[in-house]
C-alpha cells in the first residue's frame, strides 16, 4: 500500500520537500527518476535514523521525498 505524508521542514536536506511518498523499492524509484531525467535534489542516502531516501523535483517544481523506512 501507499502512505503519503505532508512535510513542513527537513533540516537534513538541501531543500524542503512538500510531500513524502513511501515505497518498498526506493532504489528502483531512484533509478527510474534518473532514467527519466528528473532533477535529483538530494541523492539516494541511508540516513542515520534508518530511512533510505532521495529527493526529486517534480515537473511542477515541487520537491518530493521518496522514502523507504527500515524494516
Amino acid at each position: 500500500g501507499a502512505n503519503v505524508q505532508l512535510v513542513t521542514h527537513d533540516a537534513t536536506a538541501a531543500e524542503d520537500s512538500v510531500i513524502s511518498v513511501h515505497t518498498d523499492d526506493v532504489d528502483g524509484a531512484y533509478e527510474e527518476a534518473r532514467r527519466l531525467g528528473y532533477e535529483i535534489v538530494h541523492p539516494i542516502t541511508t540516513e542515520e535514523w534508518g530511512v533510505r531516501r532521495f529527493l526529486v523535483r517534480a515537473p511542477d517544481g515541487n520537491v518530493v521525498n521518496i522514502v523507504r523506512h527500515r524494516d
